[in-house]
């Protein structure tokens, strides 16, 4: 049996652009979105990304042995598409603090890029920022024990990938190296506000000499993200071998659609995306809205209502006539409040629906179930407090958070920041349970009796027995 050679620089010999762009959270996503734009863009030689893993060290291990390349597959209805990938010229473990913070420190870096998960920011239900959130305490300790201590004085570590960032701006201050860009590609609201908070609140820990030099010296950018990305299979795997002749440990698959839009200032430049697509606005609300609540939002319905039915992928949700009209009368409600030029949400509305019919592309629910408590409170909470201020129900809203609540009552494994809350309040029952679930995602809501009342009496809609569903 012949064994295909390894992907490497010498079978694919990309070159290895300096290091300018150092970003956290190295996974599947940044892999098909920001990496794939970097190497689309005309400059692309100048600008190389060092991407460090978030818990665990693995993608950095496979990409290393393959000299950081990777194949991007782009899956469509009619076949596949197969591209070599050699923007990221350095994967490292997150856990190597040594190494972020001399790139960081590096005067030829220039823009730090995040995709931590919505989670990993440290928000309180009303969105501000938490420092007795999950890992954010012990990293404020953290921190202020590595600002007090002197020469010699072991430091304890940050764990949380901000935490480490904030480590790192601390040494590019002291360095001198000059201004740097943020930018969170994560899906949040006005997410280089978010990540603004995030990192100055947690610099708070190492005192008010960073705090100020960080919002002197750092550009939050906020951007609007978007490429299906589903986890990646041994048949995916298996299939990059046998059409490209090599193996690749590590592949990539994505559906064809690609979207970045990008709103902020790059004191020390950047690449230029723009030439690959990419979309530079001085307003990113309206984009941020529209992807948050047609497609985000979309999923979150077809992951909870679609599981409580039965269905695996995305696909599967979207062909089940109960899951397809919750999507669209969601989708009904949120147009009502996207009304800026350019939007096109009839076009947008249409893509969707082909883009998640791609039954190619098998996109996990239970991939897109996880963080419910962070997702639902930029998903549901905006669409239904706007509803209700137009003098509507908002029960396309509503029902998203009903399809929550019933699948956190027949699911005890999911992944969430607030899972051992989420557990006490499944204790409770009727009304009471719904009202201390609400207020896990919006203290507001929940105190909104009638709000309360509507979710309550749309529980069930995917359970019932004319629902027919699978047990999961």
């Amino acid at each position: 049996m012949n064994v295909p050679p390894a992907l490497n620089r010498s079978l694919k010999p990309l070159p290895k652009a300096p290091v300018r762009m150092v970003h956290l959270g190295l996974g599947a996503f940044h892999r098909s979105h920001q990496a794939w734009y970097t190497q689309h863009a005309p400059d692309a030689a100048e600008w190389g990304i060092a991407a460090f893993t978030g818990r665990r060290p693995d993608a950095a291990e496979v990409l290393s042995a393959q000299d950081c390349l990777y194949t991007l597959v782009e899956r469509s209805a009619g076949g596949d598409s197969f591209e070599v990938i050699g923007s990221i010229v350095e994967a490292v473990d997150g856990a190597d603090l040594t190494r972020l913070c001399e790139l960081v420190a590096a005067k030829e870096t220039a823009i730090v890029t995040l995709t931590i998960t919505e989670a990993a920011y440290g928000l309180a239900a009303d969105g501000t920022f938490d420092a007795g959130a999950p890992g954010v305490a012990e990293d404020l300790r953290a921190l202020s024990a590595a600002a007090s201590g002197g020469p010699g004085v072991e430091r304890p570590a940050p764990g949380t990938p901000l935490g480490r960032l904030v480590l790192a701006l601390a040494g590019r201050r002291d360095s001198g190296a000059g201004p740097i860009a943020v930018v969170s590609c994560d899906n949040l609201s006005a997410n280089g506000e978010v990540a603004r908070r995030a990192v100055l609140g947690l610099a708070s820990g190492w005192g008010s000499g960073l705090t100020q030099w960080i919002e002197g010296n750092v550009s939050f950018v906020s951007t609007s993200v978007d490429r299906i990305t589903p986890r990646t299979t041994e048949e995916d795997i298996a299939e990059v071998a046998e059409q490209c002749g090599y193996s690749d440990g590590s592949p990539v698959v994505a559906e064809p659609f690609r979207n970045w839009v990008l709103s902020g200032d790059f004191p020390a430049g950047r690449p230029r995306w723009e030439d690959a697509g990419a979309v530079v606005v001085d307003d990113i609300e309206p984009y941020e809205n529209r992807k948050l609540w047609l497609l985000n939002g979309s999923h979150s319905i077809l992951a909870y209502a679609g599981q409580l039915r039965g269905h695996a992928t995305v696909a599967d949700a979207l062909a089940d006539p109960a899951c397809r009209q919750a999507v669209e009368d969601f989708w009904d409600e949120a147009a009502h409040h996207l009304q800026a030029a350019g939007l096109d949400i009839p076009a947008y509305r249409q893509a969707l629906l082909e883009r998640f019919g791609n039954a190619r592309i098998a996109h996990r629910l239970a991939q897109i179930a996880a963080d419910a408590t962070t997702k639902l409170r930029m998903r549901a909470v905006p669409v239904l407090t706007a509803e209700r201020a137009s003098g509507r129900t908002g029960s396309g809203a509503a029902l998203m958070l009903a399809a929550w609540i019933d699948y956190v009552a027949v699911n005890g494994d999911f992944q969430d920041p607030l899972a051992s809350e989420i557990r006490a309040a499944n204790e409770l029952e009727g009304t009471e349970r719904v009202q201390a679930l609400l207020r896990l995602v919006s203290a507001e809501i929940a105190e909104d009796s009638s709000v309360v009342s509507l979710v309550s009496g749309l529980c069930g809609t995917f359970t019932a027995k004319s629902a027919a569903p699978t047990p999961l």
